[in-house]
């Protein structure tokens, strides 16, 4: 499990870590029961607190995509459709609202931006 922590992304490492995970989940590189590199492991291979990636860790696992088992490690969860799908519209939701303040600024219509739309999500 490759993850990059970059400090001059402006987002705290925690969270780099987390969206890095979700990435990877929902994607399929690590699938349901996959066990995920213990907090002291993945802290020692990014050079990081063991504090950070308890962090992210327990942020995964409150947001459904983990769970963690006393004594043994962390799990990819089993699949639950509607988690993956809700991240996938918060992620959608996040790019569009930049679109959408280009747009603003550039004096692109909501008409002509719907047209953008309907044109790179018919394009295959």
């Amino acid at each position: 499990m490759d993850i990059i922590i970059s400090n001059s992304n402006g987002k705290p490492i925690y969270e780099q870590i987390t969206s890095q995970i979700k990435s990877l989940i929902m994607n399929g590189e690590l699938k349901e029961g996959d066990a995920l590199p213990s907090m002291r492991l993945l802290a020692k291979e990014l050079h990081i607190s063991v504090i950070t990636t308890k962090r992210a860790y327990e942020e995964l696992e409150r947001d459904g995509f983990i769970s963690t088992v006393v004594g043994k490690g962390s799990f990819v969860a089993g699949s639950n459709h509607e988690i993956l799908k809700e991240e996938q519209f918060r992620l959608v939701e996040e790019y569009l609202q930049k679109a959408v303040d280009i747009a603003r600024g550039s004096g692109i219509t909501m008409e002509e931006m719907a047209d953008i739309i309907q044109m790179l999500y018919e394009e295959v």
